[in-house]
């Protein structure tokens, strides 16, 4: 499983932080198993205790996010999260993310975060505290923010998704976790009662409360990924890619 994105091991014996958490009803299907949006939830609130543990200042913005779920969470599960630093560039940094769970839930999650200034909203290189608590569980390997998913198909069919005051966070765009909503929506209207075992997004832009935005939907059968994109006009913010079974 880990192959499909060259995932690193657990460091040993650099810093692991470990939470846990329990899979409650607001974050699951009406089959019980734990929505892609509240899967990303968990893992920004990971990785926000953990930089808050270290001081490690921010803010910190989510480039790119990659998931393999081996077997989803189920409701009323008792899961741990455990979160390191596998790679480092000049202004972001890897993060790598285990998801176990008491009932055999098994998530492999690999995320980008680019370090921002928060007056200019442009990235800003790494501070030297940020190596002081991460640089030996990265082991020297270093980490490029280039995207990969292609620009949508011309001539497409979209959908309109609703930009909700509820979808902002402190930084006034809509939250990373909100960006996989559309996935879940339209995992539920073409592909229903089949589950996710592979997920990518890939952030290129921001969603604020006025943005009107399209949902342009890929989907050549599940033999494919569900490709979808969320674009403002012609212009692409944010891309996912969805392998089912």
């Amino acid at each position: 499983m880990a192959a499909a994105f060259g995932l690193a091991p657990p460091p040993e014996p650099a810093r692991i932080f470990r939470a846990g958490r329990r899979v409650r009803l607001a974050d699951v299907t009406p089959a019980g198993r734990l929505r892609l949006d509240a899967v990303a939830r968990y893992l920004q609130d990971v990785a926000t205790d953990d930089v808050t543990e270290t001081g490690v200042p921010g803010p910190w913005v989510l480039r790119r996010q990659a998931l393999e779920i081996e077997r989803e969470p189920r409701y009323n599960e008792l899961v741990t999260l455990a979160t390191w630093c596998s790679g480092i560039g000049s202004r972001w940094a890897e993060r790598r993310t285990t998801v176990s769970g008491a009932n055999g839930a098994a998530i492999e999650s690999v995320a980008l975060w680019v370090l921002v200034d928060a007056a200019s909203g442009r990235p800003a290189r790494l501070e030297p505290t940020f190596f002081t608590h991460y640089e030996l569980a990265a082991s020297g390997r270093t980490v490029r923010a280039r995207l990969e998913h292609p620009d949508p198909p011309p001539n497409p069919v979209a959908r309109q998704f609703t930009v909700r005051a509820t979808d902002l966070d402190v930084l006034d765009h809509v939250n990373n976790a909100v960006f996989w909503v559309p996935v879940e929506e339209e995992l539920a209207r073409a592909r229903s009662g089949i589950r996710p075992v592979r997920a990518e997004l890939e952030y290129r832009g921001a969603l604020e409360l006025e943005s009107d935005v399209n949902v342009v939907v890929e989907d050549n059968g599940e033999s494919d990924p569900l490709a979808l994109w969320l674009c403002v006009g012609s212009e692409v913010r944010a891309s996912a890619r969805v392998w089912t079974r």
